[in-house]
């Protein structure tokens, strides 16, 4: 893992959510991730994650352990993984064997980052029971340091979408329980390690999970308990100010606080991460951008990720008042423009922060301009 360097460019990394487009197939757009991938290898880029979306028209990542094999498969340097495995959808043993299955193949490369799911699904329903007073007070967007920190957005109308819950049903088996996050995560690290034991005192092996060396992360998009259980446990962690930009640095904030050395990390080290669209001048990087928000929109209303709207479905969109507030904190949290301003967005990110690394994401309608975005901004970063 990199050494903390606040004095210079963070390394950056590419979050990919395998974007399917307004007019194409799931099958290209897992295809397109493949390209992009062998480009992001040339390009300096340290890390290549997918992200775990399901049943979302517009993501076709949603098996993260199947996409980073082929990833893997088709490069040769760059570090892999997931951004991250929804612990709410599946055990610790099969999270186990299969980033050791990983790990024991592509040695040295693979990344398992680690995210909450079941439990913000019971959250959404607890807030909206209680008419949304479990969540915290609405704070004005203000500026620190440089980097705007809108208003937070509640998810409690999230519990209200009859397919928000049919997907909790779909994704566990009848019944089940979903465990506790640090309890999980406790689990997995006990399995690679080789040192799990049963509460009964039965000690079980994990095959090819036991001594794997996939870097374990925790990703998180708040203070609560992902940055407790990071720093706790001494782990790098992943903030996520492209999907939470109102909560990124009381996430960064409580991670520090909770952190204790452990055999993985002496100091801590945070990743942070942003969406961004590059292109040669400001003006073409925003109408690269304009379907971002109609896309956005589309997960707030419990709909789930739209296909990328192409620009004349933007243009011919009906558009609110209500439907700007909605998005409003991502749209404006979005950087969009030449290399030279996107770039200038994120120093003032990884200074904001402290972030020992950055982690950009981006989609585009045209998969050309979506790996020159990343072309364009590795070479201004100085990756290239």
């Amino acid at each position: 893992m990199p050494d903390p360097a606040p004095d210079r460019a963070a390394p950056l990394s590419i979050l990919d959510l395998a974007p399917v487009v307004e007019g194409a197939t799931p099958a290209a757009a897992l295809r397109n991730t493949l390209d992009l991938a062998r480009r992001a290898e040339d390009l300096g880029y340290l890390r290549y994650w997918v992200a775990e979306h399901h049943f979302a028209p517009g993501v076709a990542s949603s098996s993260p352990a199947v996409l980073i094999a082929a990833i893997a498969a088709v490069t040769s340097r760059i570090r892999v993984g997931a951004g991250a495995v929804q612990l709410g959808h599946q055990t610790a043993a099969a999270v186990a064997e299969a980033f050791g299955t990983l790990s024991g193949l592509y040695p040295g490369r693979i990344d398992l980052g680690l995210g909450r799911s079941g439990q913000k699904r019971e959250e959404a329903a607890r807030e909206q029971a209680s008419g949304g007073s479990a969540a915290p007070a609405a704070a004005p967007p203000r500026t620190v340091n440089g980097l705007l920190i809108p208003g937070r957005f509640s998810i409690a109308h999230l519990a209200r979408s009859p397919r928000f819950a049919l997907q909790g049903e779909l994704l566990q088996q009848a019944g089940a329980r979903t465990p506790d996050f640090g309890e999980q995560v406790n689990d997995i690290l006990a399995l690679l390690g080789g040192t799990y034991v049963s509460p009964s005192g039965l000690p079980v092996e994990a095959v090819p999970g036991t001594g794997a060396d996939a870097q374990v992360w925790i990703l998180g998009s708040s203070a609560g308990q992902s940055a407790q259980v990071a720093g706790a446990l001494g782990l790098p962690f992943a903030a996520n100010y492209h999907v939470s930009p109102a909560t990124v640095l009381e996430a960064v904030e409580a991670y520090r606080a909770a952190f204790r050395p452990s055999a993985v990390l002496a100091a801590p080290h945070v990743q942070v991460s942003a969406d961004v669209v590059v292109a040669p001048t400001d003006a073409e990087a925003r109408d690269l951008a304009s379907g971002y928000g109609l896309w956005v929109r589309s997960i707030r209303t419990g709909d789930g990720a739209m296909r990328f709207p192409s620009p004349s479905s933007v243009a011919a969109c009906p558009w609110t008042d209500e439907d700007r507030t909605l998005v409003s904190d991502r749209v404006d949290t979005q950087f969009a423009g030449s290399p030279a301003t996107v770039a200038k967005h994120l120093r003032v990110l990884q200074d904001a922060t402290g972030a020992d690394e950055l982690l950009v994401t981006t989609i585009t309608h045209s998969h050309a301009d979506r790996v020159r975005s990343f072309e364009l901004l590795a070479r201004e970063w100085g990756q290239a």
